[in-house]
């Protein structure tokens, strides 16, 4: 028996692994670690890889710091779980070793398997109305089928279809499982009936159905650490592994978003809002994800790809470190005296405009100074967010409370931003890191049930998971006023712009 029943949460992310070690009779975070890594560099423009390795390495690190400062023995550890970036593909041959670095959900090289995929159904429509997606350039689906098309000797090896956090599982367990709720990423789900779409396969290969791992409930374990594993993380083995999930399921799960009317506001690399759902949402017009959430529900879901990416870039232009970044942004009024970001730095998921680009519209000497730059920049990224909050609302998913997560809701002024924008209060939860923190919840839902103990996941969450009321936002009903201008402004621009991207992509390819 052990001392402590003691939880571990990873997050396995585009830019860094986090580990925290959670008592699970409290849900108190006794330690964290991270360990950080940089995407593959060299690579023709879009493609976007890691190698999987570099996750397994940054894993052991982060939950042996975790571990330390917890001061924490291997014997207290009764579960873990894992959160991972979705959509990634890992392609495994016969002896489960990788075959070739993983493509990413950053990755926007498959716009032409995208389209090939979606007319094998009928066209986007055709392929919402079989799966509840249609295939985008982030999802998994066009990955494989640019292997076939792209590196037909690597596809010949291919034997076993992964996602990152399936692979870290695998790694752990010896287990090929995936859970309803990253799978429904791949858009070969149906997420309606939570089983593979045949049609959806078939467009890419018939005998793809063998390679796919076994799908599953996401309170079922993955698996039981096994010795080799344990002996690299410096854990004990047979320690249940739970399901996990991408981290947008786990990150729902760490804000407590497992009932109705809750919204989480991920402000990360990339950007992502969603919802708990009791039945599927399909959005007919595909710029909502009809996912499957972590705890067999639903999560209807819009990504967009550039929020920290573009606050980033402008900080280190402009020399700034992060106080200085946001005390300079504070001295521009709420819309920027008309300077207005299009923030499609890496192109764009929602909407789809892969071949998108960044463009600042209004610049003019008063607002050519850093002041503008910044608090636009923050503005912008927030109001890409915006057309897909009121694209949920129109499809019946309304907000009682938005609950922000990620590197840019630490920043009070973006808070109060993200509250006049959204129309909406603005909170943050005191266990910050959603999706690490969502982890160790789900580890704990699994560890339980699998103990006898038939509790709800919602019960845990309800109980564990807590308002940081010190930083509660309201908005403010002129900041508000001027930012639904500013929206117009924004959706008119990225609409008039679309037929230029796709000539300036060309353009930078020939240049290149």
């Amino acid at each position: 028996m052990a001392s402590r029943s003691l939880l571990i949460g990873i997050d396995s992310g585009t830019q860094s692994t986090k580990a925290l070690v959670v008592d699970s009779h409290t849900g108190k975070v006794l330690g964290t670690g991270s360990a950080a890594y940089d995407l593959l560099p060299g690579l023709p423009a879009g493609a976007k890889e890691q190698h999987p390795e570099t996750w397994k390495t940054a894993t052991v690190k982060a939950v042996k710091a975790a571990m330390k400062e917890a001061k924490a023995a291997a014997s207290d550890v009764v579960a873990l779980s894992v959160s991972g970036q979705q959509h990634g593909f890992v392609p495994l041959d016969r002896e489960g070793k990788v075959i070739r670095p993983a493509k990413l959900w950053c990755d926007t090289t498959t716009t032409a398997e995208c389209d090939e995929l979606n007319a094998a159904l009928g066209g986007p429509r055709g392929a919402i109305r079989q799966s509840g997606n249609a295939f985008l350039p982030g999802f998994t689906a066009p990955k494989i089928l640019w292997l076939k098309r792209h590196e037909p000797a690597n596809y010949e090896r291919l034997a076993t279809i992964l996602l990152p956090h399936d692979y870290l599982n695998w790694w752990m367990t010896g287990n090929a499982f995936m859970e309803f709720g990253d799978a429904s990423g791949t858009a070969l789900l149906d997420v309606r009936k939570r089983r593979w779409c045949e049609a959806a396969l078939r467009a890419i290969d018939p005998g793809l159905s063998a390679k796919l791992p076994t799908i599953g409930a996401s309170d079922q374990p993955a698996g039981r650490l096994t010795e080799a594993a344990a002996r690299q993380l410096g854990l004990k083995a047979g320690v249940l592994v739970a399901a996990g999930g991408g981290d947008n399921m786990m990150g729902a799960i760490g804000t407590g978003n497992t009932r109705e009317g809750v919204v989480t506001a991920s402000f990360g690399t990339s950007g992502t809002i969603y919802a708990c759902a009791e039945r599927p949402v399909v959005d007919p017009a595909g710029e909502i994800a009809a996912f499957c959430d972590s705890t067999n529900r639903w999560l209807p879901l819009l990504c967009t790809m550039n929020v920290t990416v573009a606050t980033e870039m402008v900080r280190r232009d402009f020399d700034l470190d992060h106080a200085a970044f946001e005390k300079s942004a504070a001295k521009a009024p709420a819309g920027s005296d008309g300077l207005v970001l299009l923030p499609y730095l890496e192109g764009e998921r929602t909407p789809n405009v892969p071949d998108g680009t960044g463009v600042f519209f209004g610049v003019r000497p008063k607002t050519f100074t850093a002041a503008h730059f910044a608090r636009a920049t923050m503005e912008g990224v927030t109001l890409g967010m915006n057309y897909g909050l009121r694209r949920l609302a129109e499809l019946g998913v309304k907000a009682k409370q938005v609950r922000a997560t990620g590197g840019g809701a630490k920043s009070k002024l973006w808070r109060q931003i993200m509250a006049d924008v959204f129309d909406a209060e603005v909170v943050t939860l005191k266990v910050s890191e959603g999706a690490a923190y969502g982890a160790a919840l789900q580890a704990l839902w699994s560890w339980r049930r699998s103990e006898g103990d038939n509790v709800a996941i919602e019960d845990i969450t309800d109980e564990f998971v807590t308002v940081n009321r010190a930083e509660i936002a309201h908005p403010d009903s002129k900041a508000a006023a001027i930012y639904r201008e500013m929206q117009s402004i924004q959706d008119q621009l990225g609409r008039s712009l679309r037929p230029v991207f796709g000539t300036h992509r060309a353009f930078v390819n020939r240049a290149m």
